[in-house]
């Protein structure tokens, strides 16, 4: 068990000030399995009134406009987390049990069409539906197809952008971890696994000293069912532990981007973010 404090800053300056802005925002995590939330906030200037609600996918979001003219929006998301080791090795439906209970529930039929973001290329889906084949069951089938999206990509910045699509990532075998999360989704989705992306946070450094704060990003993983949810993080190759703070859910990145709003009155706006991760204990 250990607590992890994060700071994440983000917004847009204006090269001209902006008349209004209408905003949402999905920065702030919730107690769920593996994590319980000591202390949330979210601090937005300039200073307005907001609306808080939980989404249909289960992510908490702050919604607010700011009607006064502007040159920067900033937000500050502070999160005190403690997180627990998540529970793995559950139940692992049959194949024909998997299509039956996927077909029937809403929550699982949605996480099965591909997306604009996650449809894959022919040569993944071989390769996937040869695991699926191969493997006694959903579960097993599930955790070889991560495995192996993880282990053919390899890390890199720069190479693809916010909007790059899986089908365009996984030919040169080369993204973050926001290409990876698609890939891996849109293979376990050709099989017939339900699966779904996961924003949140992973501390970059496993052997940090408590207080010792370390410069960081937004981190993005997978779940998939195959008779309950599993979680696993195919950019590291590893489980969803301690580092780990689970922040959103949605069909693939465009329902969990953690600032979306629109604007009048800028010619252009320029993003920035900074993220600070503290291990407390």
């Amino acid at each position: 068990m250990s607590r992890i404090r994060i700071r994440h800053t983000t917004g847009y300056r204006y090269e001209q000030p902006a008349v209004a802005s209408y905003n949402e925002s999905r920065m702030l995590p919730s107690t769920s399995d593996g994590q319980f939330v000591i202390y949330s906030n979210l601090d937005i200037r300039p200073n307005t009134s907001v609306n808080t609600y939980e989404d249909y996918w289960g992510t908490t979001v702050v919604s607010f406009d700011v009607l006064a003219p502007h040159t920067e929006l900033q937000l500050t998301a502070t999160s005190l987390v403690e997180v627990r080791p998540r529970l793995t090795g559950g139940r692992d439906l049959s194949w024909e049990q998997l299509e039956k209970v996927a077909q029937r529930a809403t929550q699982y039929v949605e996480q099965l069409g591909q997306t604009v973001r996650t449809r894959p290329t022919d040569d993944l889906v071989t390769a996937a539906r040869e695991i699926a084949d191969a493997s006694e069951s959903p579960g097993v089938a599930a955790a070889a197809i991560a495995r192996m999206v993880g282990e053919q990509m390899e890390y890199m910045s720069g190479v693809t952008h916010v909007h790059t699509l899986a089908s365009e990532a996984w030919p040169s075998r080369k993204g973050v971890c926001q290409d990876i999360a698609h890939i891996t989704i849109g293979a376990l989705r050709a099989v017939g696994i339900p699966a779904r992306y996961v924003s949140g946070y992973l501390h970059p450094k496993p052997d940090a000293q408590i207080g010792e704060t370390i410069r960081g990003e937004s981190h993005a993983w997978v779940e998939w069912f195959t008779g309950e949810w599993n979680a696993w993080d195919p950019t590291n190759l590893i489980d969803i532990g301690e580092r780990h703070v689970k922040v959103g859910l949605g069909r693939d990145y465009n329902d969990v981007p953690p600032l979306r709003g629109v604007y009048a009155g800028a010619a252009k706006s320029q993003l920035f973010v900074s993220v600070e991760i503290t291990k407390e204990s």
